[in-house]
């Protein structure tokens, strides 16, 4: 599995400003399937650390802040 060395923005975008991690939030990270969120050590905020995801959203749906945006490609749409 490819690991992004820098926080990956795609497909998976957080808001920093509204992403309530460094706070003890791991929602995100806790129901994606793939296990591909983490909490960044320099900031504390959720990033996408594997660029792998199956676009299923419960990340999305499920953060409490809506901080969390999934970019579904055009031809999954």
């Amino acid at each position: 599995m490819p690991i992004a060395n820098n926080p990956s923005e795609m497909p998976v975008k957080i808001d920093a400003e509204k992403c309530i991690a460094d706070k003890g939030c791991t929602v995100c990270i806790d129901v994606c399937p793939l296990d591909v969120l983490r909490i960044n050590p320099a900031n504390g905020k959720a990033h996408m650390r594997y660029d792998e995801c199956w676009y299923c959203l419960p990340c999305a749906i499920d953060c409490p802040t809506k901080a969390v945006t999934v970019a579904i490609p055009y031809l999954l749409r």
